[in-house]
């Protein structure tokens, strides 16, 4: 009899096991705190944070990552990459001395001295660059500290879809 009950949790057990790996090491939810990516994401909205795409391929430049700073993680999008220099002047990116077209930022960008962003690192901002702490106040953000990449908002329901 105790064998038959014991038989009778263990699809409830692997159902919890594989929900627990999934969450651990896959996909997890992650809530936007802040204003810092209006208009392209919300406070409040929930997000899916994809922890095992980065493993397979490289970031790319404008991709939404979400990152561990100080036990907080922030949400932002990656404008420079490992060795470029980044900088903003006149109002426009400057990415290795070439003007670069930033389709993301939602109004002016003040200007900022050239960065230059070492290797395994990052230059991340926020879309709403007047409301964001970001690589301008807190420095390149090293790979080891990006917890994955985000692009689907699955809550609230009037938000929800893919995010460019």
């Amino acid at each position: 009899m105790f064998k038959e009950k014991i038989k009778e949790y263990i699809p409830y057990l692997v159902i919890v096991i594989v929900v627990i790996v999934i969450r651990t090491y896959f996909f997890t939810p992650i809530k936007v705190n802040g204003e810092s990516m209006m208009n392209t994401l919300y406070d409040k909205d929930t997000m899916i944070l994809n922890k095992i795409g980065m493993k397979f391929s490289e970031l790319k430049r404008f991709d939404i990552v979400v990152i561990k700073v100080n036990n907080n993680y922030i949400i932002k999008r990656i404008i420079g990459l490992p060795g470029e220099t980044i900088e903003y002047k006149n109002g426009k990116l400057y990415i290795n001395g070439k003007v670069f077209k930033d389709p993301y930022y939602k109004d002016n960008t003040d200007d900022f001295i050239k960065v230059e962003v070492p290797n395994g690192y990052y230059f991340v901002m926020g879309d709403n660059r007047s409301d964001s702490l970001d690589s301008r106040i807190i420095g390149p953000i090293n790979k080891d500290d990006i917890k994955g990449t985000t692009n689907l908002v699955i809550f609230p329901f009037k938000n929800m879809g893919i995010v460019k």
